[in-house]
Formats: structure tokens, C-alpha cells, sequence
């Protein structure tokens, strides 16, 4: 059964960082796309940065790419997201997807997800 698991989410003061992890299960990271997505309230899941299958090779979105790291431990089975200089736009919730294949970053393109972990940015 494949799992997803995400933690590492809370509450930090803008500027701040964060590192959130992906504990897979029940396959190896580096053979699946994986990624991070975002939501806000009324709004759809937002494709922010994503680790290729193989080579692990990253992508990220224009936007935050400056701010943001992906990386995994193969060790842990594991997919982190190192957040720094944060904004209170970061405030979201955050999830791991998986997908044969990255290229599209369509949410819809990902099946499997994790449970997500609220991150929160205030003074």
C-alpha cells in the first residue's frame, strides 16, 4: 500500500524557515515524481516544487523558487521542503503527491497524496 505522510508544518513568524518532510511507504522515492503542493481556503492545490524520477533532478514553480528546496534522504524513503525567507502569503497547506511521471503539474496529474500539514506565517 502506498503511503504519504507529511510533517513539520506549524506556525512561524514571517522570514522565518521551515522544513517540512514527505515519509514515503510502500515505494521508492526516486522511482516516482515527487512533489509539494499548496492550498489555501477556496482555492485549487498549487504545484510548487518537484523531484524528478531517476535522477532527481528538481522543478519548481517561478514564483517561490528562489525560497524554496526539494530534496529527499533515499536512506529515509523521505522528501523534504526547506522553506526560508517566508511571507504570510506562504500560509497554506502543504502535501506530498506522487506521480509516474513529471511534466505536469496539474494537480489532477498526481495520484497519490498525503494527509497535508498547515503551515502558518504570522507576527
Amino acid at each position: 500500500q502506498w503511503r504519504l505522510e507529511e510533517s513539520g508544518g506549524g506556525s512561524v513568524q514571517p522570514g522565518g524557515s521551515l522544513r517540512l518532510s514527505c515519509q514515503v511507504s510502500g515505494f521508492d522515492v526516486s522511482s516516482q515524481c515527487m512533489a509539494w503542493f499548496r492550498q489555501t481556503p477556496g482555492t485549487e492545490r498549487e504545484w510548487i516544487a518537484a523531484l524528478w524520477p531517476g535522477d532527481l533532478s528538481k522543478s519548481y514553480d517561478s514564483s517561490v523558487k528562489a525560497r524554496l528546496t526539494i530534496s529527499a534522504d533515499l536512506s529515509k524513503n523521505t522528501v523534504y521542503l526547506q522553506m526560508i525567507n517566508m511571507v504570510p502569503e506562504d500560509t497554506a497547506i502543504y502535501s506530498c503527491a506522487a506521480s509516474q511521471a513529471c511534466g505536469r503539474w496539474s494537480a489532477s496529474d498526481f495520484a497519490y497524496w498525503g494527509q497535508g500539514t498547515q503551515v502558518t506565517v504570522s507576527s
